[in-house]
């Protein structure tokens, strides 16, 4: 901010030297524009301030990580993007190396829209080892209601969050008799009529890696419905389903 502000009192004192018309108004507009960057940036900065947990440390975040954060975040105005950028701000001074320079440029890229669509499918996510959007038949209606569809998910895949594929699927195999699933901090335990190895079926899409580092600052809430809606399939397959409670935020 001070370097910033160094270069805005350089610019106008340029103006104040003889220049032509048109030199004035490119200035007048240079000063501006920077003074527009420097407003979103202390926005984006002091919402972040006010999220930080105790033991936070942002003075030891990479210098190279906030010189790019701050280049691809200068021209956010908007106040719920300038939030999603605030929450990835805050994280990284949480926790150093959460969030790749790969994921700041594609959140530069995204608008509200994109935002509110890769929210909706976060929704749908469960974890075992890693984040997983359980999107087992796109017509089904849990999906259509929440705006869900084979065209929100192909558009996901081509901004690189996630990975789409409509026909074989996913799955993981190697389980034993019992495996650990968690929903929004709710705890799941899956255990299987044999002892192994046991296949999962884990629907028609994966997270990227972006995908991964995103879904937990997207501001995604449980869906109790959903959540019956999947352990319902699963014990549809003759798998017993433990564990089964309300999920914080529904």
């Amino acid at each position: 901010m001070a370097r910033a502000e160094a270069d805005s009192d350089h610019i106008r004192a340029l103006a104040r030297i003889e220049l032509s018309q048109i030199e004035e108004r490119a200035l007048e507009r240079l000063v501006h524009q920077e003074a527009r960057k420097q407003e979103n940036i202390e926005s984006i900065t002091a919402q972040a301030a006010r999220t930080l947990p105790p033991g936070a440390k942002p003075d030891q975040l990479d210098e190279d990580w906030i010189a790019h954060f701050f280049k691809q975040c200068d021209t956010v105005s908007d106040r719920e993007m300038q939030s999603l950028w605030s929450k990835l701000l805050a994280g990284e001074a949480s926790s150093p190396g959460t969030f790749s320079k790969r994921t700041i440029d594609c959140v530069s890229t995204i608008d509200k829209r994109d935002a509110a669509l890769f929210t909706q499918v976060a929704q749908f996510v469960w974890d075992c080892e890693e984040p997983v959007p359980m999107i087992f038949e796109i017509n089904d209606e849990i999906y259509q209601r929440n705006g869900v569809s084979f065209a929100s998910l192909k558009h996901l895949d081509s901004i690189g969050l996630l990975s789409f594929e409509s026909v074989a699927g996913y799955q993981t195999s190697g389980h034993t008799r019992r495996v650990h699933f968690h929903y929004f901090g709710t705890p799941t335990v899956l255990e299987f009529p044999s002892d192994g190895p046991n296949t999962i079926r884990l629907g028609h899409a994966l997270l990227t890696t972006i995908g991964q580092e995103l879904v937990a600052v997207c501001g995604a809430q449980g869906n109790q419905e959903f959540y019956d809606y999947v352990v319902k399939r699963w014990r549809n397959q003759s798998i017993v389903v433990n564990g089964v409670a309300k999920p914080p935020g529904t």
